[in-house]
């Protein structure tokens, strides 16, 4: 995922906590807040409580991974936050991956093809 494409700034983060919507399932939660942009972006935030840096890291690696590979199917004018949950640290790349495609579907983010 392109840096361009990913949220960074505390102030962006709370404008869409703020204006946007929420939904949540048992291993992640998403915010999404809709914008006038050329493409989405993404904001990842995991936890301490999820483990070390290698397990948080690696879970967001997964959750980018994941995000990439339904890049094509994704609506460009959303800000996105996904905030991972305690069972995600047991959970592999095709389960988070399974995860993330529900959320964006059931929120209406996905395009259906």
């Amino acid at each position: 995922m392109k840096k361009a494409w990913r949220i960074k700034k505390n102030s962006e983060f709370q404008e869409v906590f703020k204006k946007g919507a929420s939904f949540a399932n048992r291993q992640l939660v998403i915010y999404y807040l809709q914008k006038d942009q050329q493409h989405y972006r993404v904001g990842l935030s995991v936890s301490k409580k999820i483990g070390n840096a290698v397990v948080r890291n690696q879970v967001k690696r997964y959750i980018r991974q994941a995000f990439l590979e339904l890049d094509t199917n994704i609506k460009n004018e959303y800000d996105i936050i996904i905030i991972a949950r305690q069972p995600t640290k047991e959970m592999d790349y095709h389960e988070i991956k399974k995860s993330v495609n529900h959320l964006l579907y059931k929120t209406k983010i996905l395009i259906n093809k």
